[in-house]
């Protein structure tokens, strides 16, 4: 306002000087007029410009203004944006359901089992009609350091903690850290869950090892390596209490896991990766039951040492990587476990004497191993068909200086072995139909067709799969 002020003195100051350069005479009313007409367009002049200028600090002030409000609300959404994530979605986790379900039409097997190994327990083996695990699972980031994961198994009237752990958000040189009940990294798809699984049931090399999947309450550091090629070795320290390991009472580790995996691009249309890894832990009363060679059925323990090496590979092809319309995986396993301690058997029943009849203990040592290849190929858009074959090499397995089936029939000299094909439709990526043909020989004098037709739905957000 103090440049129009300006304006009009300089205005006022105009006028004075053009009436004092007027020579001194006598003023006539014509050139009294002139010179008032003349100082008019001065002011309507002055004025116009006021009145402009006004209008431009006006517009200026105003443009000013929205600018300011635009660079506190950039701001904000920058602040916001600085905050960890989990502020935001602190109360909205990601919440996934998946309903798995499957008709099994099988023999009339009373106690299904792999002859010539101890049971590791998880048997999924329903005729008819049934419901598989029901997974509800819960992740999201806790703040900037830590991230949580839950997945429950819900099976009729009990809920199983499947998995509840923390991991770390980069905790810098490749290192992180994940701690509570987790899905030991050790082979390949130790890690997936059934719903992840590539067929309807579960391999004879899990059943074998870990009844479905080995989990562990402890502690687990990954390192990735700074290469080119992935290179991502691991340690795990647990309470080891799943099989083959049991819960003992006891302070520090029951369970000890290492190993090492790698892989990395062969051009731009495959995909591979291997891994070695070891597991050693310790049973005391681990429980089983068998029947003896008069088919009377007998229950024992077994306390001892127990020593698994695993080497698995993985191989994916997809057009210049895009598995939409067609894409391969191959993946393989083999195993190889030593257990050593003492074996004790005794009747189920007393009113009906078995070859354990008196509480037999003595020292018992195996010497097994086993593995299984597939192949799964999507055809076209939305389907694909696979091809698994299973195989079990039952080993030495001495029971007090002998072989042990002369003892428990249900442990003798034989290899498991089964093929199965499938075919299965994914119209998204939230539902599977799949349908399964196994020609399994898993029981000795056992050769039995099996067919399954099973479903897959997943309701809400769910994390990709591991590789």
């Amino acid at each position: 306002m103090q440049m129009f002020k300006l304006g009009r003195l300089a205005l006022l100051a105009t006028a004075i000087t053009i009436a004092l350069s007027t020579p001194a005479h006598a003023v006539t009313d014509a050139e009294w007029s002139a010179l008032k007409d003349e100082i008019q367009k001065m002011k309507s002049s002055y004025e116009s410009r006021i009145s402009e200028l006004e209008a431009r600090v006006k517009s200026a002030e105003s443009k000013a203004g929205a600018a300011e409000d635009k660079a506190v609300k950039a701001e904000t959404r920058a602040a916001q944006a600085e905050q960890p994530k989990s502020s935001v979605s602190r109360f909205n986790p990601d919440i996934s359901l998946i309903m798995q379900g499957k008709y099994a039409h099988m023999d009339d097997v009373d106690e299904r089992h792999l002859t010539g190994f101890l049971p590791a327990g998880h048997d999924h083996g329903k005729r008819g009609f049934s419901v598989d695990h029901t997974e509800l699972t819960l992740s999201a980031n806790v703040d900037q350091i830590f991230r949580g994961y839950a997945n429950f198994a819900l099976v009729d009237e009990e809920i199983e903690v499947e998995e509840v752990w923390f991991q770390t958000l980069g905790l810098g040189k490749g290192f992180s850290l994940k701690g509570g009940r987790f899905l030991s990294a050790l082979g390949y798809q130790n890690e997936q869950h059934p719903h992840a699984w590539d067929f309807a049931d579960n391999n004879l090399v899990y059943k074998a090892l870990f009844g479905e999947g080995y989990g562990q309450d402890g502690l687990q550091l990954k390192w990735l390596a700074p290469t080119d090629m992935f290179i991502e070795p691991f340690v795990e320290i647990g309470r080891g209490a799943a099989f083959p390991g049991t819960d003992r009472n006891r302070n520090g580790a029951g369970a000890v896991a290492a190993g090492v995996h790698m892989g990395g691009d062969v051009g731009t249309s495959n995909s591979w990766r291997a891994g070695v890894s070891h597991l050693r832990t310790k049973a005391s009363e681990r429980e089983f039951e068998g029947h003896d060679p008069a088919d009377v059925e007998v229950v024992g323990d077994f306390t001892g040492k127990s020593k698994t090496w695993l080497a698995d590979f993985v191989w994916k092809w997809a057009p210049n990587g895009n598995t939409r319309t067609n894409n391969f995986k191959f993946a393989a396993e083999y195993f190889r476990r030593d257990e050593s301690g003492t074996l004790n058997c005794d009747d189920a029943d007393l009113a009906d004497p078995s070859a354990c009849t008196g509480a037999l203990s003595g020292a018992y040592k195996s010497d097994q191993s086993g593995m299984y290849a597939q192949a799964v190929y999507q055809f076209m858009p939305q389907w694909r068909a696979g091809y698994r074959y299973d195989k079990l090499w039952r080993g030495d397995a001495d029971f007090n200086g002998a072989d042990i089936g002369g003892t428990i029939a249900s442990l003798g000299n034989y290899d498991p072995s089964r093929h199965s094909i499938m075919l299965d439709w994914s119209p998204s990526e939230f539902s599977r139909m799949r349908l399964q043909y196994s020609k399994d020989k898993s029981m000795d004098g056992q050769n039995e067709n099996q067919w399954f037709v099973q479903y897959i739905h997943s309701l809400g957000a769910h994390g990709a799969h591991k590789f």
